[in-house]
């Protein structure tokens, strides 16, 4: 693993690089409450195969990316840091992999700038259309997803999930991420400014321009059968939003941390994508 700080316009990204610098890349976006170490499992599995992966820490989890203005964390910008960070590394196109809000940005990426992605694969969080569509018609989807109110409150998410030593952050985890990883996670969104940044993600949350239109890029599609925030409705409703190549893996005895817990299952998906 090769850790490097990375200039984009006003703010600085911390990345962790790993494989061959001339391997195919792989970008790797990471979700709530996770940071890059996500990504080690998969990684690990993907270099040997000649990837080079790149895993950044998203705006708000990279110190010096943490802006103070909850419009600061808009879709529109989250996407400019992806194609500032493929601009920065020289690549015109990546295969884009994302997990959880990861995946939600990735969406955004292959729907607003196409040209720069070969592939698409998305852990736990479908195509926003389905997602809208399965919150508004099924009360399942509506039970999972109530927390999203909690985290919009300013100042009352922030003292739930970092009380009594981050113990609710912690639980987020439940007993299925290795503890070594869930405590890299809470290390970085403990710091100060970190957490209420990456809650910025949730209270910046709305419809962006294109957030219903169809994907036109190869794309793959994995969810935990056990996921607690992700109903079967929204996971099995994307494809209809897919104009393209388009695979479903249900994983069926997993949860929502498919990066952390499924990495053999995400590295083989990926691998298939790029061919």
């Amino acid at each position: 693993m090769d850790p490097q700080t990375l200039r984009i316009g006003e703010i600085e990204f911390e990345i962790e690089f790993d494989g061959p610098a001339d391997g195919t890349p792989v970008l790797l976006l990471h979700g709530f409450p996770e940071t890059a170490a996500c990504w080690r499992p998969v990684a690990e599995l993907l270099v040997g195969h000649g990837i080079r992966t790149i895993a950044p820490n998203q705006r708000g989890y990279s110190p010096g990316a943490r802006p103070l203005v909850v419009a600061e964390y808009a879709m529109e910008l989250l996407v400019a840091d992806v194609i500032g960070l493929l601009d920065a590394l020289g690549l015109a196109q990546v295969d884009l992999v994302g997990h959880d809000w990861g995946a939600a940005v990735a969406w955004a990426v292959a729907s607003m700038r196409p040209d720069r992605i070969r592939s698409l694969t998305t852990l736990s969080t479908p195509h926003p259309a389905a997602f809208g569509r399965a919150r508004s018609r099924d009360g399942e989807q509506r039970s999972k997803s109530s927390y999203i109110d909690l985290f919009r409150e300013a100042g009352t998410a922030e003292r739930l999930l970092l009380d009594d030593g981050a113990r609710q952050l912690r639980a987020v985890f439940g007993d299925e991420v290795a503890a070594e990883l869930v405590e890299e996670h809470i290390a970085t969104l403990t710091e100060p400014g970190a957490l209420t940044a990456a809650l910025n993600w949730y209270r910046a949350m709305g419809r962006w321009a294109g957030d219903d239109a169809p994907i036109a890029v190869p794309t793959t599609y994995i969810w935990g059968a056990h996921d607690v925030a992700i109903g079967r409705m929204a996971a099995e409703g994307c494809g209809e939003f897919i104009a393209a190549p388009y695979r479903f893996i249900e994983v069926p005895d997993a949860g929502h941390w498919l990066p952390e817990t499924q990495a053999g299952v995400v590295a083989s998906a990926i691998l298939k994508s790029l061919g």
